[in-house]
């Protein structure tokens, strides 16, 4: 892989790899999970409404939604389109016609800071593709067991993240380099007194409006922008916590209102 770059041939794939393809325009990023044969383990919202703005922008961020291509299901997933949760399909599928990219771990700081763009890669280590596996396919028997999607709280680089790492932010569910590269445009514009705040709908807005991006740090500079997103990656964060998979779901179970905790009706 290179510096700017890292993209990678199916022949270079492993089980355990945390993957990902761009979508409109390289917009947005589609990330999940390796396992082997073909196959991958990701994070959907079903029918790609991501945004759920009622705008435009529900039309181009929809990144999350399987697609074979063309109008034919996939002879081997059959069609994905409406169906949330954690899914598997098939490499093509979750592809949806994009390239080929490899997430990276444990990344420096200063190559972190000089990355271009959030959504590619951590200072946070990797844990062993066996466990990353393990929590894939526990996680995949649950469906909603990694919770509700949302494009900024809780995604699909969420849920890869926490399956190659074992580390979860539950304040807001996730932690994802896309979303904070987000965050720290929202954070360059407040700087400057431009943005006061920004909801998923804005900032999608700014993301597609070309704002976010190498572009938006002409305002205060590049290097504000690099900073904000390494305070906010998962790998430097002190609220970032590792959890058991099976007592993950469990607490984000809790945390939604979908099962009542025994311990405080006690």
């Amino acid at each position: 892989m290179g510096f700017l770059s890292q993209q990678i041939s199916r022949d270079e794939l492993k089980p355990g790899d945390h993957i990902y393809s761009w979508r409109s325009a390289y917009i947005y990023s589609h990330h999940g999970i390796y396992v082997g044969n073909g196959e991958v383990i990701h994070f959907t919202c079903g029918g790609g409404l991501e945004t759920r703005t009622g705008t435009f922008v529900d039309n181009i961020i929809v990144s999350s939604v399987p697609n074979h291509g063309g109008n034919n299901p996939c002879p081997n997933c059959g069609d994905q389109s409406n169906l949330d949760g954690v899914i598997s399909s098939c490499l093509d599928c979750f592809l949806a016609g994009g390239n080929l990219y490899l997430f990276e771990y444990g990344v420096s700081k200063p190559i972190f800071m000089a990355k271009p763009r959030g959504g590619i890669c951590t200072t946070a280590v990797s844990d062993s593709s066996d466990e990353t596996i393990h929590r894939a396919r526990y996680l995949l028997t649950k469906k909603n067991g990694f919770g509700v999607y949302d494009l900024l709280k809780n995604n699909c680089e969420d849920f890869a993240i926490y399956c190659k790492t074992g580390l979860m932010v539950l304040s807001k569910l996730g932690s994802s380099g896309q979303a904070n590269s987000w965050s720290a445009a929202r954070g360059v514009f407040s700087f400057a007194g431009t943005v006061k705040s920004v909801s998923v709908g804005s900032a999608a807005r700014v993301v597609v409006s070309g704002f976010a991006g190498i572009g938006v740090m002409a305002v205060v500079g590049y290097g504000n922008y690099c900073y904000g997103r390494l305070n906010a990656d998962i790998g430097v964060r002190n609220d970032a916590n590792k959890f058991p998979v099976e007592a993950l779901v469990t607490l984000i179970a809790i945390i939604e209102g979908r099962v009542v905790d025994e311990k405080k009706c006690s």
